[in-house]
């Protein structure tokens, strides 16, 4: 949104926030003789309440856009969450005003209704309250690539009161409800910044030694054009066993949609320096020993060994 628009959104709430002003200072200075209704300059006091929440909440909101100019944008649900306080405040101001030390009283009597009521939406209370969590907390924006673990990965499109909106990769529209993903691990590919590593795994034959293979490895990634190459790529060890040598490829990524393009392309080329190359992949081996062949002396020894062994059981 840009500056003039906020303008405009701004125009109403400071004309009615100086205009309440105006009408209580106008009260204070005139003579107390015309002063007739006590119930007027009560109106004209919560009615000043709600005027400066809604100017406040506008002004914020504008604060906010405009930080988010520069960063990521700042979920609908913390601004109207501010707004809702801001109002709330005001609200509970002017029944303070009118009812005096009744307003306890009043409140507590209802207490037992709003229980009940409570129970009755419990669901959605924990999925606004849920929200409300995600939106003070901030474990990810809208625009921000996430997985949710069981849930959804893809881009966050809207952050609201009870569900959060996600965008696949594969351009599926999720609607979860905010009190699931409270309960689940959230990792979030955006932040702090865009950039990210991430390694593949592959595992080569004992024949080709561990500096042959990276030094084979990281030449091959030379030829990349969708990882990035500052940082640059690394090769590590994982494990030595009798299956072979198991290597992680480690590279970064400038962002996490292009996290499966990258994929490809590493096991592509590193498929093809192999192949080049000559080395062949781990692969099961059966071994076929032959029986050493046995003398003739052995074979009358176990020949009549087990005459004997016949003839003792009988």
């Amino acid at each position: 949104m840009s500056i003039k628009e906020h303008l405009k959104r701004l125009v109403w709430p400071t004309f009615v926030t100086f205009l309440v002003f105006g009408l209580i200072l106008f009260w204070v200075i005139v003579p107390e003789t015309l002063i007739e209704s006590d119930a007027l300059s009560l109106g004209i006091t919560a009615l000043a309440y709600f005027a400066t929440a809604w100017l406040v909440s506008r002004v914020i909101a504008m604060a906010l856009d405009r930080a988010a100019a520069r960063r990521r944008p700042y979920p609908r649900l913390l601004k109207d969450l501010i707004a809702a306080i801001l109002f709330l405040i005001a609200f509970i101001a002017t029944v303070s005003l009118y009812m005096g030390q009744g307003a306890l009283g009043a409140l507590a009597g209802s207490g037992l209704i709003l229980a009940m009521l409570g129970f009755a939406i419990r669901n959605v209370v924990a999925d606004t309250l849920s929200g409300v969590a995600l939106g003070v907390e901030g474990p990810f924006r809208i625009g921000d690539w996430v997985d949710i673990d069981t849930l959804a990965r893809g881009r966050v499109i809207e952050i609201g009161w009870r569900t959060t909106r996600v965008l696949t990769r594969d351009a599926t529209y999720l609607i979860l409800p905010n009190s699931q993903i409270a309960r689940q691990r959230i990792t979030n590919y955006s932040a702090p910044k865009p950039q990210y590593r991430t390694q593949v795994c592959i595992t080569l034959d004992h024949a080709l030694s561990v500096d042959a293979a990276r030094q084979l490895i990281l030449d091959a990634l030379q030829n990349a054009s969708l990882i990035q190459k500052d940082p640059a790529a690394d090769v590590r060890v994982l494990a030595y066993e009798e299956k072979g040598i198991t290597y992680a490829v480690r590279y970064w990524l400038s962002r996490f949609d292009r996290d499966i393009d990258c994929r490809d392309e590493v096991f592509s080329l590193i498929d093809k320096a192999l192949w080049s190359a000559g080395v062949a992949t781990p692969h099961h081996r059966i071994e076929l020993v032959a029986p050493k062949p046995r003398s003739l002396s052995q074979s009358s020894r176990d020949h009549c060994l087990h005459g004997s062994r016949l003839r003792t059981k009988n």
